[in-house]
């Protein structure tokens, strides 16, 4: 028998000897009353003599994270949502058959504790413990050292392992919860509303992605997991809200890696009357006021390299960041056929590809990965922007801007589309990509046409990679370190 099977079985025969005893493993009649943090803070300076005089009943109840016994005494850590407190259990104190039941209590058992407080000879401030009540019997053993477990995939896969024993874990999650109602905070304060729009959508859109698929047994229809919600947020320019936002989860049934997970958590917002300049300047002052409450400064250390989020942040069209940053020449931009060269010199494959997707593949190998601090990279091709605004000057491109931090791509903006004539054309020329082959392109949405038929007012719009821009904040180099439950392969039996 493994060890770890002894351990449990010891753990069950526990668990049996307390019910035939008549103890509850499972109650839930216990109140809390007090919240660990909140008793280290409030008598945490206070000294022996002090503490000795005061005859407070505290009521907290935690899970067991170590336990020292002495014979007929017993110091135990326990930890809320808030703390750990140390507790003291004596036999002459909570009485004889108590003492018996506390001593079938293991690590990783919820207790119920009542008691005074009182500072141990090192110090420490503890809780004396006159009764401790079971309210919940783990049957399986926390880790001994948790940092000795270094499996990465055991850590993800049980989260709620990893949670009770890494506080730094826990910190994370914490800190994205604040970080998500700090941008909901800015995006209020500036006249935005927050909507709900559909998970499940008839025709995926808003995003040049592969869709998960499901069905519908009332409807008889397929239906697809959000890939964006974008065309739902512009129907309701349509419809008259002027500044509307969604903090939302999509999908996308593409690959996963350190940057990308199938279920993802994004921020999109609209503004009517506004343009991606516009959305540009915005966006400088959200993130580095985000950045400034979240973590009490604009500077911040992202992997070993030192990143400043103060604005204003540096701008290049895409064209002339691959030759500032990515190295090319002039002419390798503005001659097609020297681009594709240069691109399968790269890898990239090129035939049946529009000059504009190649040229934004060679951005991707040559620019993105250099781009550590805040820059917005702007006049995207329109081959690869099929719902953005033409740019006036140029209408090979697009009103469109992507931000990149730390070299990866934290959002994406543009100037909207609003000419239902033009965006017909646009989800042609998808639909007929699609047909080739593209199981990324767009699929025609007569209904989002409908909408722009009745009138959209000139907008702009973004999208803001939420977990990305928690790795950001957090110094995390995987966007499994920040989503709670990433995907992961089924375990092996």
């Amino acid at each position: 028998m493994s060890e770890e099977s002894q351990v449990l079985r010891q753990r069950r025969q526990k668990a049996r000897e307390l019910r035939d005893a008549g103890v509850q493993l499972y109650p839930n009649d216990f109140s809390v009353q007090d919240h660990l943090a909140d008793i280290r803070e409030h008598y945490g300076e206070w000294s022996e003599e002090d503490l000795a005089q005061e005859q407070k009943i505290l009521i907290c109840a935690g899970r067991i994270m170590s336990m020292r016994s002495f014979g007929r005494a017993s110091f135990m850590h326990i930890k809320d949502a808030t703390g750990k407190l140390q507790v003291y259990v004596q036999r002459d104190v909570i009485g004889q058959d108590e003492y018996r039941v506390f001593k079938k209590m293991d690590i990783g058992d919820f207790v119920g504790v009542t008691g005074t407080v009182f500072r141990t000879h090192r110090g420490e401030l503890t809780l004396q413990a006159q009764e401790v009540r079971l309210l919940s019997k783990s049957l399986r053993p926390l880790p001994e050292k948790w940092h000795g477990l270094r499996d990465v995939e055991t850590r993800y896969r049980q989260r709620y392992v990893d949670l009770v024993v890494n506080d730094s874990v826990r910190e994370v999650f914490i800190k994205r919860a604040k970080i998500i109602q700090k941008i909901q905070e800015f995006l209020r304060g500036h006249g935005f509303i927050e909507v709900e729009t559909p998970m499940m959508q008839p025709i995926p859109g808003g995003a040049t992605a592969r869709p998960f698929k499901t069905f519908h047994n009332a409807l008889g229809i397929d239906l697809y997991l959000r890939i964006a919600p974008e065309l739902y947020l512009k129907r309701l320019l349509v419809g008259g809200f002027e500044r509307v936002f969604e903090i939302n989860r999509s999908f996308r049934n593409e690959g996963i890696s350190f940057q990308h997970n199938p279920e993802f958590t994004m921020l999109e917002f609209y503004q009517a009357y506004a343009t991606y300049e516009d959305l540009m300047t915005f966006t400088e002052e959200m993130v580095c006021w985000v950045a400034q409450e979240v973590n009490g400064s604009p500077q911040l250390s992202f992997q070993g390299k030192e990143i400043d989020l103060s604005p204003p942040w540096p701008r290049y069209r895409l064209s002339d960041a691959l030759v500032a940053i990515g190295g090319l020449e002039g002419s390798e931009v503005e001659d097609e056929e020297k681009l594709r060269t240069k691109a399968e010199t790269l890898g990239i494959t090129t035939a049946g590809q529009e000059s504009g997707k190649v040229l934004t593949k060679l951005f991707d190998i040559l620019v993105e990965p250099k781009l550590e601090q805040p820059t917005f990279i702007t006049h995207y091709p329109i081959d690869v922007s099929p719902l953005s605004r033409r740019n006036e000057e140029d209408p090979s491109l697009v009103d469109r801007f992507e931000l990149f931090i730390g070299g990866y791509e934290i959002a994406n903006g543009f100037s909207e589309l609003n000419d239902p004539i033009d965006q017909r054309e646009r989800f042609l020329q998808q639909v007929a990509a699609r047909e080739a082959g593209d199981e990324e392109a767009h699929l025609m949405d007569d209904d989002y046409i409908r909408a722009l038929e009745y009138g959209m007012p000139p907008a702009a719009g973004e999208g803001v990679g939420i977990d990305r821009l928690v790795m950001l904040l957090t110094d995390l180099p995987s966007i499994r370190e920040v989503i709670l439950f990433p995907h992961l392969r089924p375990e092996r039996s």
